[in-house]
């Protein structure tokens, strides 16, 4: 794991630990760097995350031999992706922590509205973008027509949760009743599209071929459902019980804290035993976890500056290191970029934009910058990519026309916004509201 030293006549970067070190100091700088040259911007800093992965992977640095065989060697890439996958799943145990149902609950069936509307366009697209991919790009599939029509529907139907936030903080509107209505709508459309891509999964059989039985699916699907039910109606009250007894400034806060972290981990090894992705069953433990006594907002305090300064930041630039744009070729294949990129950004904003303006009243400009908020993408996105990747549903190709998509709405929101949306003068901002993000909402990315 670690070498002898120079002196000793060993490279240390021919070592895991010391070259990964570096390789971590290397993407934090990279990544640090363009996020402080686009702070001008107001771009989010995932942009930056994944740009500096694409500059340090094959499209650029990579390029140069010496550069990836001495920084990023081949035979390094497991325990890079085994430290970014765990940072991943710490991540998404945040994100369900914190998912504010109570926003759902002030907002009311608008916000269902509204995410069933940014949803249903770009999943019935999803069906024909399917057999224009396979003309466009003819590669082997390992999914079935279906589970690939239903991950593309999930990739493309998704909003980004924690980059809105960010997005909306940035331009003080997260404290107003338009950002409530954003945030309740994407928290509804990010559990939504969590399960299709669940279920994609679970009927592609992880996109693997396997020698199991016919059935796999229904018992995948049939376990998942049975984790679900359990998570929620056995382990939640013993995590409220454990929250009582921990208190706001309870002794046994920290034990708590760590129990809990541990129990995420668990619940993803659970999910990754049943055959669906250990991110699902981390995010659900989040879902189920008790808000009472401060005990998520503790959590959040203490995992949250680990997971969004270090560990997240690697996953992205590590899906960048995977991202090959030289493998898109030729104007089919551009030509695909840009229908992946209308269908993405189209199917959500017309259907957000004719249910906010017909369905709940709201102003046509406003009702236009929310379409704008919910296609931006972002981490979730690259999230949803790299599940797919990963288990072989999509190619190295289709991947980069994906991660594209995702870097190019991500970058377009906050200045679509800001030119539709205008805070009216006697508004209330986050600071005079009460409202602030706090772990995975606090600008991760």
């Amino acid at each position: 794991m670690a070498s002898d030293g120079l002196w000793q006549g060993e490279n240390p970067l021919d070592f895991a630990l010391p070259l990964l070190a570096v390789q971590i100091a290397v993407v934090l700088v990279v990544t640090q760097g363009l996020a402080f040259a686009l702070k001008p911007l107001r771009q989010p800093r995932v942009v930056a995350e994944i740009l500096g992965g694409i500059l340090l992977g094959p499209s650029a640095l990579g390029r140069w031999g010496a550069f990836r065989r001495t920084i990023f060697p081949e035979w390094s890439t497991a325990a890079l992706d085994t430290v970014s996958g765990l940072g991943l799943l710490l991540f998404l145990f945040l994100v369900g922590l914190e998912l504010d149902f109570g926003a759902v609950r002030r907002v009311g069936p608008r916000s269902v509205a509204i995410a069933a509307a940014g949803i249903v366009p770009p999943l019935l697209a999803a069906a024909g973008i399917v057999p224009l991919l396979d003309l466009a790009i003819p590669a082997p599939r390992h999914a079935s027509y279906f589970s690939f029509c239903v991950f593309l529907g999930a990739a493309l139907s998704v909003t980004a949760l924690p980059v809105l936030a960010c997005i909306l903080k940035e331009l003080g509107l997260l404290g107003v009743p338009f950002g409530e209505t954003a945030m309740a709508a994407a928290a509804v459309n990010d559990v939504f599209a969590w399960t299709l891509l669940a279920l994609a999964l679970a009927v592609s059989g992880g996109g693997h071929d396997t020698n199991g039985p016919p059935l796999a699916p229904v018992y995948i699907l049939a376990s998942g459902a049975l984790f679900v039910g359990i998570t929620f109606i056995a382990l939640r009250p013993l995590m409220a019980r454990l929250a009582r007894r921990a208190g706001p400034d309870g002794a046994d806060g920290d034990l708590a804290c760590s129990g809990a972290v541990a129990c995420a981990l668990l619940a993803g090894a659970v999910t990754d035993a049943i055959g669906v992705h250990p991110v699902f069953g981390a995010f659900v433990f989040g879902l189920a976890m008790p808000r009472e006594s401060g005990f998520a907002e503790r959590i959040g305090e203490k995992v949250a500056p680990l997971v969004s300064g270090l560990m997240l930041p690697l996953y992205f630039a590590t899906s960048g290191l995977h991202t090959d744009v030289d493998s898109v070729r030729g104007v089919a294949a551009w030509g695909m970029v840009a229908l992946v990129m209308a269908v993405a950004v189209a199917g959500k904003f017309a259907g957000t934009f004719a249910v906010a303006v017909a369905g709940t009243g709201m102003a046509r400009r406003e009702a236009a910058a929310l379409g704008v908020a919910m296609s931006a993408k972002g981490l979730v996105e690259l999230i949803v990519l790299n599940i797919g990747k990963e288990k072989k549903v999509l190619d190295d190709t289709t991947f980069a026309i994906f991660v594209i998509m995702a870097l190019t709405t991500t970058v377009v929101a906050t200045p679509l916004m800001t030119a539709l949306y205008r805070l009216p003068p006697t508004a209330t901002t986050p600071e005079s509201d009460g409202v602030e993000l706090k772990g995975s909402d606090a600008c991760p990315a």
